[in-house]
């Protein structure tokens, strides 16, 4: 791989994954409890349409009620909050109740096929998982980047600084703290 290559994969996973936070953060307080709400109350309202169903189907129903409202409260959280952590745990309620539901669906086969089916689901969920935590990784790396690079523009800006005397090398310092936020 060439390094333009790799800076433009870097800029480009950045760019997506820089796009969720950009629309994060933006519920009011009204928002978010009216949020809460709607979700208690489309939760209160699949528990009781999974009552009409029977057997295995009323367990897949009510599995796919309590992940949609594990997904939709985790969404709400980060929507309100706009959090990278709470970004990680979308997407970890998103691994987590696919998961749950994949598996109650495997209770309607039996034998190999059935452990096969468990096997699929658990794989898909630990693969989720472990994007969430790379997801997680990715923004923590990108953090330490930024903060690296910013020490390193403040390292030449004193260098150059070190060039003048007096009263020019005095401001020259000051400005150079006050741009990369060292005291």
């Amino acid at each position: 791989m060439t390094l333009n290559f790799i800076l433009k994969a870097t800029f480009v996973s950045a760019a997506l994954l820089a796009l969720p936070y950009a629309q994060a953060a933006n519920l009011s307080k009204t928002d978010y409890q009216a949020g809460k709400t709607r979700i208690a109350d489309e939760y209160k309202t699949e528990m009781d349409a999974c009552k009409a169903r029977a057997g295995n189907a009323r367990d897949i129903c009510n599995e796919e009620a309590k992940g949609k409202q594990k997904v939709a409260r985790a969404e709400l959280e980060f929507g309100h909050s706009g959090k990278p952590a709470d970004r990680t745990k979308v997407m970890v309620a998103k691994a987590e109740s696919t998961y749950a539901v994949a598996k109650e669906k495997c209770d309607d086969l039996a034998g190999n096929v059935k452990d096969v089916c468990v096997k699929e689901a658990k794989a898909a969920e630990t693969k989720a998982l472990a994007d969430a935590k790379m997801g997680n990784q990715i923004v923590e790396a990108q953090t330490d980047a930024s903060q690296a690079r910013r020490d390193a523009d403040y390292g030449v800006a004193i260098e150059k600084c070190d060039a003048m005397s007096g009263d020019a090398k005095a401001s020259c310092v000051t400005a150079a703290k006050s741009t990369y936020g060292k005291n």
